[in-house]
């Protein structure tokens, strides 16, 4: 089956209800506000608040920009390169900007397991969960050993049914120290079939 590729640019911008910045959601499964997962890029201008998503497991990982802190019982400081932080998405922290706005990825999964893990340039990972994606931060080739999608950057490329197979995404700049992030879910019951 051929993988989604979905722009961000494409995706119209949402503001946020704190005023603090916008998201792109890029996809949702199933589609509608009872959705299981959730991925998405946001653009913070401004310190306050993240909106709390009860019941919801959450990574993050900074794309661009100086990084974040959030109070989550202590800070935690996160910059571009660092490995995703997640977290209880009831826990709402609070974000302060280190020096400027920043790019974001975020992962929400509710009733199910989730993934998100920085990508090595040309290195093989395992697409072992139910479905599974990689978002990229640059250009590149994303492979899984029967065909190969060449991506611009800021792209998600999702694949529904990747069937365990092997992936790997070369960048097309070996210069930065982020390229992409792969991302996965697998609900609790039921199976995503073709239908993310």
């Amino acid at each position: 089956m051929t993988p989604q590729v979905i722009h961000a640019q494409d995706r119209t911008p949402q503001p946020w209800r704190n005023g603090g910045g916008q998201t792109r959601e890029l996809l949702t499964w199933p589609p509608g506000e009872h959705w299981q997962l959730r991925i998405s890029r946001a653009d913070i201008d401004a310190d306050g608040p993240f909106s709390a998503f009860p019941d919801v497991q959450r990574w993050f990982a900074v794309l661009q920009g100086a990084g974040v802190a959030l109070q989550l019982g202590s800070e935690h400081r996160l910059h571009v390169g660092d490995a995703p932080l997640c977290f209880d998405g009831a826990a709402a922290p609070e974000c302060r900007l280190l020096d400027g706005p920043t790019q974001d990825l975020n992962l929400m999964v509710r009733k199910g397991k989730g993934l998100m893990q920085a990508v090595r340039s040309g290195q093989t990972w395992f697409a072992t969960l139910s479905a599974c994606g990689l978002y990229t931060c640059q250009a590149g080739e994303w492979s899984d050993g029967t065909q190969t999608v060449h991506l611009a950057a800021h792209t998600l490329l999702w694949h529904s049914t990747p069937r365990n197979a092997t992936w790997q995404f070369v960048a097309g700049d070996s210069t930065p120290a982020l390229c992409a992030y792969w991302l996965g879910f697998s609900p609790f019951s039921a199976t995503i079939g073709g239908h993310a």
